[in-house]
């Protein structure tokens, strides 16, 4: 019976070349684009499960109160690790501090080269469960040991046996090669990470020999392993106020995060893990399942709306003895068998698809042809989608009629089309809600980037201070610049102009709210800092080496002199941990952070000391590669043993918007293929329709009817049909979209034409999707379809 079933199937689609081939295509793209959006669901899902430990790993946070503002960070202090331990070690299996993951310069030899890494205690990579390749996982103990990648070993060592060998570490540092570790996957938090360094090592220089007891000093991170059953706001409860006694200021309170909700759960509001990129899991989740939902409507559209052309056969089919149950399933094994067909396609669209998927949203993901779950999964889901698609036309065609069909009587009646209708306004609202959220999401895109940053990016370009040798030289490296003729001026700072490395309380000032402990960034910044950026100066002076005050002289942004409180900053006394400063010039506020939040109050001063980044800006009208061959042998001088790495200030800032620019990628992808299967489904059911109405359009033509309005009868059912669409799928958009727009401080608005140009964009897409149809019948002979009659 079942091979009966799929023999009768197969015939069908042969029979039926126009109407398979649309429906085969339709469901493979969307099942195609569902298997992409799983894929994707799946490496967020599974992201940092590589680690074995990857349920009991947490990572000690910060949360704070500063200027009336909640903020939860990973920032801590160096003696809260050695409290925890103290007080509470048998609450945790390993604990670890770590530094920031960090670019260096490394060395081996002759070869030197930039890679990223961090400075770890000895039970970090255990915490990790590292796959070493060579040497052991606690060769951290040893202060002189580092660990490192494998591809690093490779580009450093190349096919030589890397253990036991020297790597120099910014010019200052030297330790062996004690272990060689599997790279990470990329969906990892720690993936791009080449070099693990000890910590004992670390602790020797001077700076953090200074930092060990100072609970005021949060630079540091510190990541924890717990029992497997352990209580986690237990654990918790205990941390919490450990800071207190220590550091009363800014409500300082602990907790820890689980590794299993750092990649999806990693914002916070008032100190509570609330959400992250899981609203993406769950959206592109909703979009896969629609999309598929798309092309089974058309399936179910194509084949109800053929239901007359088989109606003989159904009669037929039950006068000689057929169960519905049997023509049921006759019916649900030929939506399989085109499911299959489908799946094939899908599969192969699917690896067409993903190197482009991958670049758009910054994924690594392949497919896992050796996973048996995989395809257990896949079969399951493509003979689902068969049933599902399959399902209303087996329920609807079987249910004729034998007696009417077979005296010529059976009608489908005028509400035979209500479903089809009722399944193309559900394929057009999925359509249009996703044009207006693509808009939507990109205006805001748009809004961000048009957002003043109160300096000027062109030309700017920088080169992190990462070793001792270009530190002290300011003066003969800015003089040996100049004189190449490619530069315009060059500053030092602590902080580059697209980040505020440093925020620091210990702030007084006449007029301050007793008890208050604002926080503000903190920045040092040498005399040609405001000069080199071009910051836009508002009240005052820029900083000037005409005065020798301003060694104790600040600038300040308008958000500082806004919680400052002052009419008039300048000349205003500001201490800094008891240091007076005179305020000389308040500037624009400059977006250094994030483009979507309110600017935070900075504070700027002058200090050679706190240089990490060197600011350069070229020259206006040279070409920039010429400036560049000119520039890098003046760092050559003073740093030869290092490459000459630089960024451009304005690729930098470009970074800031690059989720949001890979989520309306993904969306604009979604809708494009949305409203291709729509479009799908609405050409071949108007082709029907135009085949159905052969004979009227026939006589309609011979009594006179022009093209136009044999066009217009065609399209006018169709384009009602949008109209509703657009109505349900505007007020969706907007309440879904401005509870988006929420999550931004600094947003766009949604403005009525968005909706106007979704709606009109789905009307054109429809009309020229039937008008194929529609004119190639009203132009065709009337003769042949009424000769017949």
């Amino acid at each position: 019976m079942l091979k009966n079933y799929f023999i009768i199937a197969w015939r069908s689609l042969l029979k039926n070349k126009v109407y398979s081939l649309i429906n085969i295509c339709g469901l493979a793209l969307g099942m195609a684009l569902s298997m992409l959006i799983g894929l994707w669901i799946y490496d967020e899902v599974a992201y940092n499960t590589y680690h074995e430990n990857y349920s009991t790993i947490m990572q000690v946070m910060n949360t704070q109160t500063f200027n009336g503002h909640v903020g939860t960070n990973e920032a801590i202090a160096l003696p809260l690790a050695k409290d925890i331990k103290t007080k509470f070690s048998q609450d945790f299996k390993r604990l670890a501090l770590a530094t920031w993951n960090e670019p260096y310069i490394l060395g081996a030899g002759e070869k030197k080269m930039s890679g990223k890494g961090m400075w770890v205690q000895p039970d970090f990579p255990e915490m990790l469960t590292l796959n070493m390749i060579k040497g052991s996982r606690g060769v951290l103990t040893d202060p002189s040991s580092a660990i490192i990648s494998q591809s690093l070993a490779k580009a450093l060592f190349g096919d030589a046996d890397p253990m036991s060998q020297t790597v120099r570490v910014n010019n200052m540092a030297d330790v062996k090669v004690a272990g060689v570790y599997k790279d990470l996957p990329y969906n990892t938090s720690f993936n791009d990470i080449q070099i693990l360094l000890p910590w004992g090592k670390y602790i020797t220089f001077n700076w953090v020999k200074n930092s060990i007891d100072n609970w005021g000093n949060h630079s540091w991170q510190l990541f924890a392993q717990v029992d497997k059953h352990a209580d986690i706001e237990k654990i918790n409860a205990k941390i919490r106020d450990l800071e207190k006694p220590h550091f009363k200021e800014g409500d300082a309170k602990m907790q820890l995060h689980p590794m299993s909700r750092w990649h999806l759960y990693s914002d916070f509001v008032n100190g509570k893990s609330t959400g992250g990129r899981i609203k993406f899991v769950w959206l592109f989740g909703i979009i896969g399942v629609f999309v598929l939902l798309l092309a089974c409507i058309n399936f179910m559209n194509l084949s109800t709306a053929r239901s007359e052309k088989r109606a003989k056969e159904v009669g037929i089919r039950k006068a000689i003895g057929s169960m519905r149950q049997q023509l049921i399933g006759q019916f649900l094994s030929e939506s399989v068998v085109m499911a299959l067909l489908a799946f094939a396609l899908c599969v192969i669209l699917v690896l067409l698809c993903l190197p482009f998927f991958n670049y758009l949203s910054d994924k690594q993901i392949q497919l896992p042809w050796k996973n048996p779950v995989f395809w257990l999964v896949s079969l399951l889901f493509t003979i689902i989608t068969g049933l599902v698609s399959g399902s209303y036309p087996a329920f609807y065609l079987s249910a004729f009629n034998p007696v009417k069909v077979l005296k010529g009587t059976f009608k489908a009646g005028p509400y035979a089309a209500l479903p089809r209708k009722v399944l193309v306004v559900v394929q057009f609202t999925v359509s249009i809600t996703l044009i207006i959220g693509t808009v939507i999401v990109f205006r805001q895109i748009q809004h961000a980037k048009n957002r003043p940053v109160g300096y000027n990016r062109e030309g700017l370009i920088t080169v992190d201070i990462n070793t001792p040798d270009l530190r002290g030289h300011y003066d003969a490296i800015r003089s040996d610049l100049l004189k190449t003729g490619s530069i315009e001026n060059m500053a030092e700072s602590s902080s580059p102009s697209t980040s505020v490395k440093s925020n620091q309380i210990g702030f007084e000032w006449e007029g301050m709210e007793p008890g208050s402990h604002p926080l503000l960034g903190t920045i040092g910044a040498t005399h040609d800092f405001g000069h080199t950026i071009n910051w836009q100066v508002k009240q005052g002076r820029d900083f000037s080496r005409n005065f020798l005050t301003d060694s104790s002289a600040a600038i300040i942004n308008e958000a500082s002199a806004k919680i400052m409180g002052f009419k008039n900053p300048i000349g205003k006394i500001v201490k800094y941990n008891g240091k007076p400063l005179t305020i000389v010039g308040v500037i624009k506020n400059m977006v250094m952070e994030s483009p979507y939040i309110p600017v935070q109050p900075t504070i700027f001063m002058i200090s050679y000391d706190w240089a990490n980044v060197i600011t350069i800006k070229l020259k206006p009208g040279m070409p920039v590669r010429e400036a560049l061959a000119k520039i890098e042998p003046v760092f050559k001088k003073f740093d030869p043993s290092s490459p000459f790495d630089y960024k451009f200030v304005d690729q930098d800032y470009a970074t800031k918007f690059a989720n949001e620019e890979r989520i309306g990628n993904l969306a604009t992808f979604f809708a494009i293929l949305a409203i291709f299967i729509s479009s799908l489904g609405l050409f071949g059911l108007a082709s029907f329709v135009a085949e159905q109405r052969t004979k009227e359009i026939g006589v309609r033509k011979i009594l006179g009817a022009s093209v136009y309005n044999l066009w217009q009868m065609l399209c006018e059912d169709f384009i009602i049909l949008v109209i509703i669409s657009c109505v349900i799928a505007i007020p969706i958009a907007w309440y879904f979209l401005s509870n988006w727009l929420q999550a931004y401080e600094y947003r766009t608005q949604i403005s009525w034409w968005i909706f106007a140009v979704a709606g009109l964009l789905a009307l054109g897409i429809t009309l020229l999707t039937v008008s194929y149809q529609a004119i190639r019948a009203a132009i065709a002979n009337p003769v042949r379809s009424l000769r017949t009659e």
